[in-house]
């Protein structure tokens, strides 16, 4: 079997790429990022692909047989000119162009070029990194508005793209997830409130996250899961 992991070199994408090297099942772990050069390895097929360049995910894309896991392991929450935001006033169109084009806009762009590489005779999984955040239904603090919303928005694609699976692919499965709070980069200036028991390595959620995808079936395709395995809704 092939996995594919995107965003690679981030501290979630850095933890499955070790997982599923270690796997015996898989015999290629192709990997997707800006920085692509920092792994190596045996079983490892790194390829540069920036997110915001769609030429550059075709490109990849064309040299991939089939795939039987993908995992789209990229998302912002901050950076240097993005911040969440507390109130409607600090709303601005380039923030929330950065946010749709990380969180919503690259994920589509990738199943839309890794779709058509999942096998059709068996089992196989696409998987995008969401947030819990992301729910309409679940959201009782609002704020956020900009992270909120492209994550949102992608949990709609992904329950567009797993109806359209289900005719082409009916043994695929297309799904969020949701990782918890990960000591990484993008939760740190935002852990203080969080339990110890609740702030996950990247190699714990990678695991946990994991053993949820071995577990699901084509019937729960289309929704999002956290990492103990329980449905968010959306």
């Amino acid at each position: 079997m092939r996995a594919l992991v995107v965003g690679a070199s981030g501290g979630l994408g850095s933890a499955f790429v070790a997982k599923l090297v270690a796997d015996p099942r898989y015999s290629q772990v192709i990997v997707w990022s800006r920085s692509a050069a920092f792994a190596s390895g045996e079983k490892i097929i790194p390829q540069f692909i920036d997110l915001r360049d769609e030429s550059t995910i075709e490109a990849a894309a064309k040299s991939l047989d089939e795939v039987d896991l993908a995992i789209v392991a990229t998302g912002l929450l901050h950076d240097g000119h993005l911040k969440p935001e507390k109130s409607w006033q600090s709303l601005t169109p380039s923030a929330m162009i950065r946010a749709f084009e990380i969180n919503t806009i690259g994920p589509a762009l990738v199943a839309k070029h890794v779709l058509p590489h999942l096998p059709r005779d068996r089992r196989s999984v696409f998987a995008a990194l969401s947030a819990r955040v992301g729910s309409i239904s679940d959201n009782r603090l609002g704020g956020w508005h900009s992270y909120r919303a492209s994550k949102a928005a992608l949990n709609q694609l992904i329950r567009c793209f797993s109806i359209e699976l289900s005719t082409k692919r009916p043994q695929a499965i297309c799904v969020g997830l949701h990782p918890g709070t990960v000591d990484t980069d993008l939760s740190k200036p935002y852990q203080g409130g969080v339990p110890e028991d609740k702030l996950f390595a990247p190699e714990q959620s990678a695991l946990r996250l994991l053993g949820v995808l071995d577990g699901l079936t084509p019937a729960q395709s289309g929704r999002v899961y956290d990492w103990a395995g329980v449905e968010i809704q959306a």
